[in-house]
């Protein structure tokens, strides 16, 4: 995604261009408007079937079944097939005012909030905001970390002795109940990788610095044994549990840091998050850091492009 031309705020300063509420609603007076700039986003480099990938489509005459059909393979398409909107009754000026809400709040938006802003019901706010962070996972994918990386674990959620009986998660004396979330952060491009796992055990936090750290790194943690034997890293660590927190040059504050804007959303917006959904909540906040310097416009539509090829149905949400 390219970046617009930055203002400047002070000496070699800059602040992303941001869009404000009367900005945006010049921007989508009207459904037309909105379906105009979803497709400009998704079919900018020009219109495709969703289908099968063909570029060979027309506009059908009546609108229906669907604005568009495919010559290659006889389907009909709009602008929401093959994207997380598929199916959604909602106006597509709905959804482009509820993603400039979660690209442009930084502690994240609550389904009341939504509920009172968009005009909907809080049930559909909350399908809709969970569709949205569909986005921000499949942003998050595809490359990985390099150079100096840091890795940490974090634990989130109540305390076990809190619960009622069928909501403990009985991860054991170490998680206190909570979840358990997983992050690493490189310090050549302030990128930062989360995730929640299972456990901290030796297989899952190794597995989780393959995946996303590139070999010949070098990882820097604390002293937890499970971090041992990385033998494609050069890796050091600290040890917390003696009070040693810096090390030179070696030391986790980095990745650290980003724990705490995690548990302000957490406290301060949401409440209460099930373990189940907790991945999106985390994906929405590691998009929110590696996106931080784009423009809102920019943002939004990163944020559309990460909605194709997903989909999430409201059985698949709560059962």
């Amino acid at each position: 995604m390219s970046k617009r031309k930055r203002k400047r705020s002070g000496p070699g300063r800059s602040y992303r261009i941001g869009i404000s509420v009367e900005q945006l609603m010049d921007m989508f007076p009207n459904e037309a408007a909105a379906v105009r700039w979803f497709e400009e986003v998704r079919w900018g480099e020009g219109r495709y079937c969703p289908h099968c990938g063909g570029m060979d489509t027309y506009r059908t005459k009546s609108g229906r079944p669907q604005p568009f059909r495919c010559r290659d393979c006889k389907s009909y398409f709009s602008i929401r097939t093959g994207t997380v909107m598929a199916n959604s009754n909602l106006p597509l000026r709905t959804w482009a005012i509820g993603i400039y809400l979660m690209s442009t709040s930084l502690k994240g938006v609550s389904s009341m909030k939504l509920h009172r802003d968009l005009g909907i019901s809080q049930k559909t706010a909350w399908f809709m905001a969970h569709r949205i962070r569909e986005g921000w996972i499949a942003a998050g994918e595809g490359f990985m970390l390099d150079g100096v990386v840091e890795a940490d674990e974090t634990y989130v959620g109540g305390l076990e002795k809190n619960k009622h009986w069928d909501k403990k998660l009985r991860l054991g004396r170490g998680a206190a109940g909570k979840a358990i979330v997983v992050g690493a952060r490189s310090r050549r491009n302030r990128q930062v990788r989360a995730e929640v796992v299972p456990n901290t055990r030796r297989a899952t936090l190794h597995d989780f610095v393959r995946r996303h750290v590139e070999p010949g790194s070098v990882v820097y943690t604390d002293e937890a044994p499970s971090y041992e034997g990385m033998d494609e890293y050069f890796h050091r660590s600290v040890n917390h549990s003696r009070g040693q927190y810096v090390d030179d040059d070696v030391h986790t504050n980095s990745i650290e840091s980003f724990w705490a804007p995690i548990k302000r959303t957490y406290k301060g917006t949401y409440h209460k998050i099930s373990p189940k959904h907790l991945h999106r909540y985390v994906a929405e906040a590691v998009g929110h850091h590696n996106a931080r310097d784009f423009d809102t416009i920019d943002l939004m539509a990163l944020l559309v492009l990460g909605m194709e090829k997903r989909s999430l149905t409201w059985d698949e949400l709560t059962e």
